[in-house]
């Protein structure tokens, strides 16, 4: 027994035979027929009396049709129904590069699409928002994924893979990485930063023996630095805007440059959450217009 089969009785008692509702619910008369031996073994009594040359439907087809035609108006009832509204709270962390970067355009997404929802933002480094998430005081946050991928007891919805460049002072010729590296003292990025760590690995990599001149925490600051010509960094790319506002140009690293992968997490418990789904789509949305 299925819907379709309480489809097709309805579809003969508007009808008045088999061939026609074959022709209303699209399929052979044959199949018509089985549908309704079908369903009078599953009532355990004939639905029609195939006596006479027209089937003349019985009382218990009579009442089973409608019961059929409440169930198919409920159902309708249901299909029409306004989806469920995207509203009420979410508690959002995000590192501070995003933060400066694409949260505006986030949170103005969000506002124009659902103006029912309130995003409360809180700021903090990666490894901070996983154990704020895990004690459950934000719903999701926006941060750097483990390069390991992460923990499988959370939902990872990867946004954008960010490449890290070498920042270089203004007016000053491009070379190698490792020839910047030998004249310009490095502007480190924070080493207790995913994002740091990441460049400290590759700094070592390629030339052991850079001089760090300072390490700080804000990408904003080191690019004001490296403007100042206090010494070269290697950071995730920054936004377009910065750099040209102080002058400062972008080195690529070539084809093993390394990046780190901006992602959104949230707890499994949270895997169908609505409002979640709408932040993240406007995550998604913010930085593609980039």
């Amino acid at each position: 027994m299925n819907l379709a089969m309480l489809s097709t009785l309805v579809a003969i008692l508007d009808r008045g035979s088999f061939a026609q509702a074959a022709q209303e619910v699209g399929c052979t008369p044959s199949a018509v027929s089985l549908q309704v031996k079908q369903m009078e073994v599953y009532f355990g009594q004939p639905l029609f009396d195939r006596s006479a040359r027209t089937v003349k439907p019985t009382d218990f087809a009579l009442e089973a049709g409608a019961v059929a035609r409440e169930f198919a108006a409920r159902f309708e009832a249901l299909r029409a129904r306004p989806a469920v509204a995207v509203a009420g709270r979410v508690r959002l962390g995000a590192i501070a590069t995003v933060q400066t970067d694409a949260m505006p355009q986030v949170l103005r997404t969000l506002q124009d699409r659902h103006p029912a929802l309130s995003v409360h933002v809180s700021l903090n480094d990666s490894d901070v928002l996983l154990s704020e998430l895990k004690a459950g005081r934000i719903d999701a946050a926006i941060l750097v994924r483990p390069q390991a991928g992460g923990s499988s007891r959370l939902v990872w919805q990867n946004v954008v893979r960010q490449p890290f460049v070498m920042l270089l002072p203004p007016g000053v010729a491009a070379g190698t990485p490792q020839a910047m590296l030998q004249r310009f003292g490095l502007i480190r990025y924070d080493t207790t930063l995913t994002g740091g760590r990441i460049a400290d690995q590759y700094v070592r990599r390629i030339f052991p023996r850079a001089r760090p001149a300072m390490e700080l925490r804000s990408i904003d600051a080191i690019v004001a630095m490296v403007s100042a010509g206090l010494g070269v960094s290697i950071v995730p790319q920054p936004r377009r805007p910065l750099l040209e506002a102080h002058g400062v140009a972008e080195l690529p690293l070539g084809r093993n440059a390394p990046a780190r992968q901006i992602a959104m997490v949230r707890r499994n418990a949270d895997a169908d959450s609505r409002n979640l789904e709408a932040v993240f789509s406007a995550v998604q949305a913010a930085f593609a217009g980039r």
